[in-house]
């Protein structure tokens, strides 16, 4: 549900041979059912509905053509700016099952009105979900992150970051959200090989057994 396999459009697979490179080995360890989600944001990937839905047109026909038995859907990782706020009130997002809108933001700062953004989205019938933040530097503790799921907005830790691979502050706020119960969602973020290969090292974790099992029940109790 967050990963970067469209080809040529944000910082994930630079092309289709990639984009299919990519999804098998995201095959190979188990997935049969991908939502990709591309960047949205202003300044570097100006992304559009229509350009995501024609890649992802691109990437299901190379898919059957080729055999891979995988179901492939794009939504979109939205960047949280005076843009986005903008083109939620003029056109529908792209959404992951059960009308939920992945969102990030800068990773130094929060956007100054980041509550009310996400209470205008779930107003307008969307249910946030903010992708990484146990990669965002500025929420020093799991209380500060706790708001958000107190507000009904779930939380996407990335399996990367369990496993120490941006660091060890990620790692570690990362393994408090999961003994603490409030993630409702693992995403492999996958972008290359590398996140490949390293997701690949992790199937034997504990932790990551553990933050699957938690996951898992969020999405059977919230349809």
């Amino acid at each position: 549900m967050h990963s970067h396999l469209l080809p040529g459009i944000d910082d994930g697979a630079p092309d289709l041979p990639t984009s299919l490179e990519l999804i098998g080995s995201l095959m190979a360890l188990g997935y049969r059912h991908l939502y990709t989600t591309p960047h949205v944001m202003t300044e570097l990937y100006p992304n559009t509905r229509s350009t995501i839905l024609r890649k992802r047109d691109e990437v299901q026909e190379a898919l059957l053509e080729l055999g891979m038995d995988v179901a492939f859907d794009a939504a979109a990782e939205y960047y949280i700016d005076e843009t986005f706020v903008q083109l939620m009130k003029t056109e529908p997002l792209l959404t992951l099952p059960g009308n939920r809108v992945l969102v990030e933001q800068s990773m130094m700062q929060p956007y100054p009105e980041l509550m009310k953004v996400l209470f205008d989205l779930q107003m307008k019938g969307y249910r946030p979900v903010l992708a990484h933040p146990e990669r965002f530097v500025y929420y020093k503790t799991v209380d500060a992150l706790g708001v958000f799921v107190d507000r009904n907005v779930e939380l996407q830790v990335n399996l990367l970051s369990l496993s120490g691979y941006y660091g060890e502050a990620p790692r570690k706020m990362a393994k408090i959200l999961v003994d603490k119960n409030l993630v409702s969602f693992l995403g492999t973020d996958l972008h290359h090989a590398k996140h490949a290969d390293k997701l690949k090292s992790l199937l034997p974790d504990a932790l990551l057994e553990k933050g699957i099992s938690q996951a898992t029940n969020a999405v059977l109790l919230a349809p």
